[in-house]
C-alpha cells in the first residue's frame, strides 16, 4: 500500500505506472525549513543486508518532478534516489535524511529514455548506484552515485519512489523492482 495514493496507478505484472499528485515530497528541514512527507512510496519490509533493484521511466516536466528507490525507517530517516527535474534538466540525484535532509546532484547530460537504480544496504551503510539508457534497452555500466551512512536498525522498508514538489504531476513507469538478500 502506498504511503500517500497517487493520482493513478495502473499495474500489469512487473511493471507499475504511476501519475504523481502536485505539491508532494520528501524534505526535512535544510535550507528551506519546511518538512514534507507527502510523496508517494510503495514500501516493501525488508530484514538485514540486501540489493534492491528497479527500472524507471518518466516523462518528467515540473520543477523537483523525482523518481526512484527509497529506503526508509520513519519520517526522520531514509534515503530517496532516482532522476529528479530541476531548472530544465535530468540530475541523478540521491537524499540523505537523518533528522534533516542532504541533497546531492549530478547533471545529465541528455534525456535518458530510463535509467536503473541498485540501492545496497550493508548493515549501516546504503551505497547507491545508477545506469543510464539513451534507448531504453542498451544501459551504460552501473556506477556509484552515493555511499551513505543511516542509522538503521535490522528491518527497513524500501520501493519504488516519486514526487511532484512543484509540479502539476507527471507519468512515471516502474519495472523489475526487486530486493535480494546479500550474503
Amino acid at each position: 500500500m502506498w504511503t500517500t495514493a497517487p493520482v493513478r496507478v495502473d499495474s500489469s505484472g512487473k511493471t507499475l505506472r504511476v501519475l504523481t499528485a502536485p505539491s508532494t515530497d520528501f524534505w526535512r528541514v535544510t535550507h528551506y525549513g519546511f518538512i514534507r512527507d507527502n510523496g508517494h512510496f510503495l514500501p516493501q519490509t525488508v530484514q538485514g543486508d540486501f540489493l534492491a533493484e528497479i527500472e524507471v521511466r518518466g516523462a518528467y516536466r515540473g520543477q523537483y518532478d523525482q523518481a526512484g528507490l527509497m529506503l526508509r525507517l520513519d519520517e526522520t530517516v531514509w534515503l530517496k534516489c532516482g532522476v529528479e527535474y530541476v531548472e530544465g534538466r535530468q540530475h541523478l540525484s540521491a537524499v540523505v535524511t537523518n533528522g534533516h535532509s542532504d541533497w546531492s546532484v549530478t547533471p545529465l547530460a541528455s534525456f535518458p529514455a530510463s535509467f536503473r537504480l541498485r540501492l545496497q544496504r550493508r548493515g549501516q551503510t546504503v551505497e547507491v548506484q545508477a545506469a543510464l539508457s539513451e534507448d531504453g534497452q542498451v544501459f551504460s555500466a552501473f556506477q556509484m552515485l552515493r555511499l551513505a551512512w543511516l542509522p538503521l536498525p535490522d528491518t527497513v522498508q524500501v520501493g519504488p519512489m516519486c514526487a511532484s514538489p512543484d509540479g502539476q504531476g507527471f507519468e512515471v513507469t516502474f519495472s523489475g523492482f526487486r530486493v535480494s538478500a546479500l550474503e
